[in-house]
């Protein structure tokens, strides 16, 4: 991990030497061997850590995630705590353990750097048997946690510049962690650990075996149609794809995978499409043993594509859930007559993903190809819609008005295709708070759409965004948790981290709004409303030099932002509109 503003949770312990030490210093030394082969390992392998350096008393671990780290302390004292129930005070083992989220570097399979100094110094004020954990580290479990973390204040660390507020876990008060999300910086950061109750289910990047890079757009599009086909099984977790290119092209270990999302199943699988032909050969994957549970080929004629998809999908549910009930896969709506028509949407999501004012443009203009081409598919209006909405978000619309007015009419178009068409559903429904303020009739639309698909980031994330825009802040934020947890690596969580910090901004919880916008622009450094959020927070919380550096970067990239304009037509609060002025932008 390097200091481009990645993250891991790191885990400190370290045994508060017992008076036996140094009398019986063999005996005191093989306790320690033996607790480290059949307690500390296991949990920390159990839990995705990695040891990086034993100090013969105590040891650095570091974890994916605050999530793990926390998990793996507390089993560890807990099973600790069991094996001292008999065990004489003076002659128990007991360790202290300190719990920090922060940047590290990696040099020579070790880690160094502010995160670890504070990691070893939280442990230095823990009580025997107890862990302490840094405030960074506390809000990615805040509110997740089933019992009460007690609040020990500013605590002065040594070597540590500043005073850092500390909570501490008491002894035997964790009982369980229910599904916490974390906030990624990059593609590499950050990994969710998740618990569901029920089947859950990573869908890997298919690999293109048609022997044609530029064919790749074709075998992502095949794992899109898959997810979204999953994702309509209220009782199936499914992972949304775009987290997958984090291991697009790479040789990955099954088990990992399963251990780094949570996951109990993966599927992975080929596409090879040459001559009219397409050919689908997937595989089910156990990710706790690694077992191959089901494996099949699907062979057709490529204008039967969809037909293929959806033996497959059939299969690998009745492989997951062989008590389930078959559902019947009803996607004839959103399946276009002419398969001319998919392809250029596929090939327009991927010019729209490049946040670029050229790649936007040509977005449009496949799209619009596509809707020529078959004008009842509903996926190739919504997709239109979105180029207009970026168009108008992002300042490059010539004639905002009418570009409003097609999209509304695009999406309102796929809607009478499918009803039940939850992207367009919820799409809809942020943009009719956001321009005409009839916010009642918003969030029964993005409602609705996470009902029909409660696993859609994309509903989520649209849900989030109608409730800031209707004020109603604390809801928002539960939906861009919702999000993260759905999709902890998607390409476009920097959108979702910026809703965050926007509804931070309406709480007043500044520097949690500064977080999530630092992440943001991290990710997406192309992104104005990231900027616009973290020039707002910073500006309230009086930190005027960051806050000018913020609204420089907004202004580099729309140099003719204007407060006056921004706020024609939108819905703003006061709050927000104080913090632009504040941050120096021009009226």
């Amino acid at each position: 991990m390097n200091l481009s503003g990645a993250f891991k949770g790191d885990l400190r312990f370290e045994q508060p030497r017992p008076p036996q030490w140094g009398i019986d210093e063999e005996g005191t030394l093989a306790q320690l061997k033996a607790l480290r082969t059949t307690l500390f390992d296991p949990k920390i392998t159990d839990h995705c850590g990695r040891i990086v350096k034993n100090t013969g008393d105590g040891a650095l671990v570091e974890f994916a995630s605050v999530v793990d780290a926390v998990r793996c302390a507390d089993e560890i004292q807990r099973g600790l705590a069991e094996q001292n129930t008999d065990v004489p005070q003076d002659k128990r083992i007991e360790f202290r353990m300190g719990i920090h989220l922060g940047d590290i570097i990696i040099a020579d399979d070790d880690i160094f750097g502010d995160g670890v100094n504070i990691a070893v110094r939280l442990e230095g004020i823990a009580e025997p048997g107890g862990i302490c954990m840094s405030d960074d580290a506390y809000r990615q479990v805040r509110g997740k946690v089933e019992s009460n973390l007690e609040d020990m204040g500013a605590q002065t660390l040594k070597n540590i510049a500043e005073p850092l507020r500390v909570w501490r876990i008491r002894k035997n008060s964790v009982s369980s962690l229910v599904v916490v999300s974390e906030y990624p910086s990059s593609g590499h950061a950050a990994l969710l650990y998740l618990t569901p109750d029920g089947p859950s289910i990573a869908i890997l990047p298919f690999q293109n075996m048609s022997g044609d890079p530029d064919q790749d757009y074709f075998a992502d599009g095949m794992v899109d149609e898959i997810t979204t086909a999953l994702s309509r099984f209220k009782s199936l977790l499914v992972i949304p794809r775009n987290w997958s290119f984090t291991y697009k092209g790479k040789v990955v270990d099954i088990k990992q995978i399963g251990c780094e999302l949570g996951v109990r199943y993966v599927l992975e699988g080929s596409v090879r499409k040459a001559a009219g032909k397409v050919s689908i050969v997937g595989q089910l994957i156990d990710a706790a043993t690694g077992m191959h549970l089901w494996a099949d080929q699907f062979e057709g004629d490529l204008s039967d594509i969809f037909a293929l998809q959806d033996r497959m999908i059939e299969s690998v549910v009745s492989a997951i859930a062989p008590k389930m009930f078959q559902i019947e896969i009803d996607l004839a709506a959103r399946r276009p007559n002419n398969l001319r028509a998919h392809d250029f949407c596929l090939r327009a999501i991927q010019h729209l993903s490049s946040w670029t004012r050229g790649g936007s443009a040509e977005a449009l203009r496949l799209a619009s190809r596509a809707l020529e081409i078959d004008p009842r598919y509903g996926f190739a209006a919504t997709l239109l819609a979105d180029c207009h909405f970026r168009n108008i978000l992002q300042r490059w619309a010539a004639d905002p008005k009418s570009e409003i007015a097609e999209g509304l009419r695009l999406l309102r178009l796929a809607l009478s295709i499918d009803g039940n068409d939850h992207v367009a559903l919820s799409t809809l429904g942020c943009q009719t708070a956001l321009f005409s303020g009839d916010f009642d009739t918003a969030r029964e639309m993005v409602d609705r759409a996470v009902a029909l698909n409660p696993n859609s980031f994309r509903a989520w994330e649209q849900r989030g965004f109608t409730y800031v825009i209707a004020g109603q802040p604390e809801e928002a934020i539960r939906s861009f948790e919702r999000v993260i947890r759905l999709s902890p690596f998607d390409l476009l969580l920097f959108s979702a981290l910026t809703g965050m910090s926007a509804a931070f901004i309406g709480l007043g919880h500044f520097d949690e709004a500064v977080a999530a916008a630092k992440k943001a622009v991290r990710q997406n450094p192309l992104y104005p409303a990231a900027y616009r959020c973290l020039a707002i927070a910073l500006a309230h919380l009086g930190r005027e030099a960051e806050a000018t550096e913020a609204a420089a970067g907004l202004l580099e990239l729309e140099p003719s932002f204007r407060i006056s304009e921004w706020t024609v037509g939108r819905w703003l609060a006061q709050i927000y509109i104080d913090g632009l002025r504040k941050a120096g932008l021009p009226e």
